[in-house]
């Protein structure tokens, strides 16, 4: 059995986007006009989308977090992935990435379970309460305040809550240091490595993928 792994060549991740990941007329829709913006590399790709909703199921989720929407990909993922009466809240500082994303997710009819709350995702969680209400969590945002969100989300998911965090591997960067987000997430890596209050297991999906379980 391999132990290091394979390596992702661009014919091996077209393989898994077609066969790893089941799509509908709408996340491809979304996935193709977010393509096109400045900043498309910031979506998820359709297999972590899969997987969002998959966790999601399986964790039995009435209530989900989610720290930088974007357009809506992994916001549609996640809603779907709820039970009937479940609801998710999205934490989204950009107006215009909002608007896009509140069209998108009318238009995958999981609007009735979707609420974007726009501005600063820290000062959105520091007016939630302090208390153990969420049961899935997924942060996707800004690098440098990924610490603080960590510790924000930890507090406000239930005991046996999952939380998912994006980008952990910052395409290989976290080796080197060599930019500000690398270096902090580098150091929440080690942090949540060592923090006895959650498990933890770090996977190679997309640019690297957490999930924590808190205990």
């Amino acid at each position: 059995m391999a132990r290091d792994g394979i390596a992702g060549s661009p014919e091996l991740l077209a393989y898994l986007h077609q066969w790893g990941a089941r799509t509908d007329d709408v996340l491809d829709r979304v996935r193709a006009e977010t393509g096109e913006l400045p900043n498309a590399a910031m979506q998820v790709s359709p297999d972590q989308g899969a997987l969002l909703t998959v966790l999601v199921r399986l964790s039995g989720a009435t209530k989900a977090l989610e720290v930088g929407t974007f357009t809506g990909y992994s916001a549609i993922c996640i809603a779907r992935g709820l039970l009937e009466d479940g609801r998710l809240t999205c934490l989204e500082v950009d107006p215009d990435f909002a608007a896009i994303a509140q069209r998108n997710i009318e238009a995958a009819g999981v609007e009735e379970r979707v609420e974007i709350r726009l501005g600063p995702a820290k000062d959105s969680l520091e007016a939630m309460p302090a208390e153990p209400l969420y049961d899935f969590a997924f942060v996707d945002a800004d690098k440098t305040s990924y610490p603080a969100y960590y510790e924000l989300v930890l507090e406000r998911v239930r005991q046996g809550g999952l939380i998912l965090l994006d980008n952990m591997l910052q395409r290989g960067r976290v080796l080197t240091r060599e930019s500000e987000n690398a270096a902090v997430v580098d150091d929440l890596n080690r942090a949540i490595h060592a923090d006895q209050r959650v498990d933890m297991a770090m996977t190679v999906s997309a640019d690297g993928l957490t999930l924590v379980r808190k205990r």
